[in-house]
């Protein structure tokens, strides 16, 4: 019984080690198991329809967020500008796609502007209220409007949800970033997920 044992372990220690090398190592918020990414057609910033399975074969960071947010939006896109600098020629395959919470003055063209200001590579989404509120469901985004005190109804907030997406090269949920992580955990995921 014991050579059996002793003649088991090495199958077993190799089974282990395949199964480790084909799940990456990341730093944020894991989906165990991975799932499909809900799909959505929303109109890109480059005035094209965009479908996140257009990106398939790539990693996508999908973020939501608004051109006229003052804070979290634009650090959030400034640290996935970073990371993706630090994957160097790997960052080609890497793919941010912010979709807006803000359709009234989101039109793709203000999208455009906004996001170049980080990495001209980035890609926002825009769409119809109904459809924008479908996709903020799939992925249980929430958010809620707050007109400051002086009452310009002109000038407004919109509170939302700030995590961000890691969706794999096949089209899978793999990790969920909180606000505030860091350039080289982001940069880290993105290259475990790369690798082949």
């Amino acid at each position: 019984m014991n050579r059996g044992l002793l003649a088991f372990l090495p199958l077993l220690v190799l089974a282990l080690t395949a199964g480790a090398a084909e799940t990456p190592d990341l730093r944020t918020g894991v989906f165990k198991p991975p799932r499909p990414a809900p799909d959505f057609s929303l109109r890109g910033s480059d005035d094209s329809e965009l479908k996140l399975s257009r990106y398939r074969g790539k990693v996508v960071a999908l973020g939501f967020g608004y051109a006229s947010c003052p804070d979290v939006c634009p650090a959030t896109l400034f640290f996935l500008a970073q990371a993706k600098e630090k994957l160097g020629a790997a960052g080609k395959d890497f793919q941010v796609i912010y979709v807006t919470v803000d359709p009234e003055r989101d039109t793709p063209e203000r999208l455009r502007k906004f996001l170049a200001a980080y990495d001209p590579t980035f890609v926002g989404a825009t769409g119809a209220p109904g459809q924008l509120a479908d996709v903020r469901k799939a992925y249980g985004i929430q958010i809620s409007t707050q007109v400051p005190s002086e009452g310009n109804p002109s000038v407004y907030y919109v509170h939302h949800s700030s995590f961000v997406y890691l969706i794999d090269r096949g089209g899978n949920l793999r990790a969920m970033m909180p606000f505030g992580v860091s350039v080289d955990d982001i940069a880290h995921d993105v290259k475990a997920l790369l690798s082949p």
